[in-house]
């Protein structure tokens, strides 16, 4: 429950420093910390699966 818990804390403050265009070293850790956290759950998967298709579909494009 905890890391569910963190990865709400760290998603809403991650949208909050892209919403903002917060561009500070507290905006890269919130970042980072988010990205670490999401993979130790099951998002993992299929965010790893959307990223893969859309290079997939990028690299077609071209």
């Amino acid at each position: 429950m905890l890391t569910l818990s963190a990865v709400l804390l760290f998603g809403g403050a991650s949208a909050l420093a892209v919403k903002t265009r917060s561009a500070n070293g507290g905006a890269a850790i919130v970042l980072f910390l988010f990205g670490f956290f999401a993979a130790g759950t099951g998002a993992y998967g299929p965010i790893h699966d959307v990223v893969t298709a859309c290079a997939a579909a990028l690299s077609d494009l071209g």
